[in-house]
């Protein structure tokens, strides 16, 4: 580490110009806002999704089985491109159609929204795997006692499979902050194309992406502390595990 900060060149990452370094934080910023606003809107899908898995009917559970596999079959990146091109596009034919005007969609919505449709697919699964993992006597003991189906949910299911969901929304908290970095391929400014232009610009490539690697790293460390956090919160009262 002692190597790497001595051979950094203090001028170029000065917060103010000429230096890079405050492109650099802009780009981590944008990064944590894109990579929260898809966390958000996969887990409202994933929680859908697994709801509709598990009770819905023939074509809903047909269809939902679709995106889901689709979703985790093709790469992140062809994902990428084509709901950010293709779906924008779709999106102004329909408006179009309807006699409305076409707009332009700022590079944070499309995204959350890109990045987000792909998280629900995973947390589909991973919702429905914490869901299914709740002892099914808990549910029939809340419908003992006069519980809706709402109330059941509400007040058993959902509080009983958090502490089986956490660990693998954890990973997906984690993949999404690492993805973010293709949406460079579509030109928004998140981290990694804010570190490729400052070391196009500089020709200090080695410095910027070590530098950039240090600040995903640092990210990633901050969220395995609130993780734990709010693991222990949720596990309290059970069985510390190994």
């Amino acid at each position: 580490m002692d190597a790497i900060l001595g051979g950094v060149n203090w001028e170029l990452l000065a917060l103010s110009p000429p230096g890079w370094g405050g492109n650099l934080l802009r780009g981590l910023f944008n990064t944590i806002q894109i990579a929260l606003g898809a966390y958000i809107l996969g887990l409202l899908l994933g929680l859908g999704g697994a709801l509709g898995k598990i009770y819905g009917g023939p074509v809903l559970r047909w269809s939902l089985e679709i995106y889901t596999t689709f979703i985790r079959a093709v790469p992140e990146l062809v994902l990428i491109l084509l709901l950010y091109y293709a779906g924008t596009d779709l999106l102004n034919q329909a408006l179009e159609a309807m006699g409305a005007e076409r707009v332009d969609i700022s590079g944070l919505a499309a995204g959350i929204y890109v990045l987000g449709f792909v998280q629900g697919a995973y947390a589909t699964e991973v919702l429905r795997g914490a869901m299914l993992a709740v002892p099914p006597g808990q549910v029939e003991a809340g419908a003992a006692f006069g519980m809706t189906w709402w109330q059941r949910h509400r007040r058993i299911v959902i509080p009983a499979m958090i502490p089986f969901a956490i660990p693998g929304l954890a990973n997906l908290w984690l993949i999404v902050t690492k993805d973010t970095a293709l949406l460079a391929v579509v030109g928004f400014s998140e981290l990694a194309l804010e570190t490729r232009q400052a070391a196009g610009a500089t020709k200090s490539y080695f410095m910027f992406y070590v530098i950039a690697a240090l600040l995903y790293l640092m990210l990633t460390l901050v969220s395995n502390v609130v993780i734990r956090w709010i693991e222990r919160y949720y596990r309290r009262g059970q069985p510390e595990l190994s």
